[in-house]
């Protein structure tokens, strides 16, 4: 998560992430609702700016917006910014803020060719350079060195585990580094599989405006070898003899360890010292590696949280769409959505706005949407409710499954009871756009029991769950004979469910396909005296699956 507002006072979630664009307010439809009755429907909007950064922009709020105490009309945020909208306090934090900067100075890095005569990494250093056993000691100094590097090393890790940021992880593992290991420049690179190569993500330098150019010979050895390189006097070391970088830089003492996860390349760490011959020694080396086998580990960690953050944000794009049972069986693997239907007995559920063209004539586009987004959001509410799946909106009509893509055995009660549902919570919806000076909606609701095939259609690029059938065309035809504020089912739909629900008869009705008219019911409402635990039958007697 980069930018995010954070609750400091007043309620509401704890905090808020932010995309490119933001509307903030009272009214639920805002990215951002803030629970305060003094703060407007719609009180600011903030923006991502397109050189980075966000903008905040009060659209003429009644109470106004303050940033930092200071009421503003625009205002560029910085992060740790306190945004005060009526009696509701935000922290604005920027995780990328820091890192326009970072990059910018990661232009100074650049790669220098050179060849290397491939050798590995030969240890010329005497037992003194190494952490030696407790029973060998017996310079206190060096025993203090020694357990304050290794004391910053152990904390390095604890904070390795908790860091969730890249790029702020990156920072802190050099940053740490210096703090264990005297160096002048120091350079952390990821590995792109993809291209083969190695690429700057974070450096650090003693003076703020230097460039440095790392030596592709050096770089190599670590890449393909997976070797580490530590050399006294890079100027002298008989293996980058042909490295002009190094001779160019004057660089006297390198190291340079691979980052390795289960023996795969991550990345590399670079360190140099222009001053000091033998700057480093091969304890340093040891230490050196220890923190890029944990560095490798926290960025796999991280990689592997973006990853589980990424199936998170698909789980909840398919929520926006399919029902909870079907992402659950998806998610759990229990369904797959290939294109082999399969037949099953489902109870379809169409239900239709009455009315709905000479409304469109009427009312403005935008408004329409609108509309059409809030009905939307309480119809298939109810219908999730009751355990139905959303097949697919049409136009302004909205079609649901029972007992599809999973079986349930009391179907057709179910879709009967959400359809009584639904129109009662339309009751509600229109009290509202009463109040509001809107005009009403009212809905026919058309519901059917029959065998179909239910399964994935479309293409190999977008599938859509679905059943198809001869019952399918009758529940439609259903719904378009109901008159607004009806339920009207089929004769199979009522002999699954006349146990439990008050039905009144229709006169037959003729549709299209058919030579015999259909016997239709219209059901209006639950039975209240029926046994609650009384079960339904999802297949009335004699319906084939054939």
């Amino acid at each position: 998560m980069s930018a995010r507002l954070i609750l400091v006072s007043g309620e509401g979630p704890p905090e808020y992430p932010l995309s490119a664009f933001n509307t903030v307010g009272r009214h639920p439809d805002n990215t951002v609702q803030v629970l305060d009755r003094i703060v407007s429907k719609e009180h600011c909007r903030i923006t991502r700016a397109p050189n980075g950064g966000y903008v905040l922009r009060d659209i003429g709020s009644l109470n106004g917006s303050y940033v930092n105490g200071e009421r503003v009309s625009e205002k560029v945020l910085t992060s740790g910014d306190q945004i005060t909208l009526g009696n509701t306090i935000l922290r604005f934090e920027d995780d990328e803020e820091g890192q326009y900067a970072q990059q910018s100075r990661l232009r100074n890095v650049t790669m220098a060719e050179g060849s290397l005569v491939q050798s590995q990494v030969r240890s010329r250093l005497d037992a003194s350079a190494r952490f030696l056993p407790a029973a060998e000691i017996d310079d206190v100094e060096a025993l203090r060195n020694d357990y304050e590097k290794l004391r910053i090393a152990h904390e390095l890790s604890q904070k390795l585990s908790i860091e969730a940021d890249l790029d702020s992880l990156l920072q802190q593992i050099v940053d740490e580094t210096f703090a264990i290991i005297r160096a002048d420049r120091a350079v952390i690179l990821l590995y792109d599989p993809d291209t083969n190569t190695l690429t700057p993500r974070h450096l650090r330098t003693k003076r703020e405006d230097e460039s440095i150019k790392l030596s592709s010979s050096i770089l190599d050895e670590v890449k393909n070898n997976k070797k580490a390189v530590l050399s006294s006097d890079a100027m002298l070391d008989e293996r980058f003899k042909a490295a002009k970088s190094i001779i160019m830089q004057g660089i006297r003492s390198t190291m340079c360890v691979p980052l390795l996860y289960a023996d795969r390349l991550v990345g590399a760490m670079h360190m140099d010292s222009m001053l000091t011959t033998g700057a480093f020694t091969e304890k340093d080396l040891q230490l050196f590696q220890g923190i890029a086998t944990q560095a490798a580990i926290a960025i796999e960690n991280h990689r592997l949280a973006k990853k589980i953050e990424r199936e998170a944000a698909t789980r909840a794009e398919f929520q926006r769409l399919l029902s909870p049972n079907l992402v659950d069986q998806i998610v759990s693997g229990a369904l797959q959505l290939d294109q082999a239907g399969t037949k099953r007995i489902v109870t379809m559920l169409f239900a239709d706005i009455r009315g709905f063209t000479s409304m469109s004539e009427r009312t403005a586009p935008e408004e329409m949407v609108k509309t059409l987004n809030e009905y939307f959001e309480m119809m298939v509410d109810v219908l999730f409710r009751h355990g139905g799946t959303l097949d697919k909106y049409v136009g302004d009509e909205v079609i649901g499954l029972f007992g599809a893509p999973v079986s349930i055995p009391d179907a057709p009660l179910r879709a009967v009871r959400c359809g009584l549902e639904m129109q009662r919570a339309l009751e509600e919806f229109n009290r509202m756009r009463h109040a509001n000076g809107q005009e009403p909606i009212h809905v026919g609701i058309g519901i059917n029991t029959g065998p179909v095939i239910a399964g994935a259609i479309g293409s190999s690029r977008t599938l859509q769950y679905t059943v198809i059938g001869d019952p399918v065309n009758i529940a439609s035809r259903l719904c378009s004979v109901a008159r607004a504020g009806e339920v009207i089912i089929s004769e199979y739909t009522m002999q699954a469910v006349s146990d439990d629900v008050v039905v009144e008869p229709r006169e037959a009705v003729k549709v299209k396909g058919k030579s015999q008219a259909l016997e239709i019911y219209a059901a209006i409402g639950l039975d209240e005296g029926a046994a609650s635990t009384r079960s339904t039958q999802a297949v009335p007697t004699g319906m084939p699956l054939e």
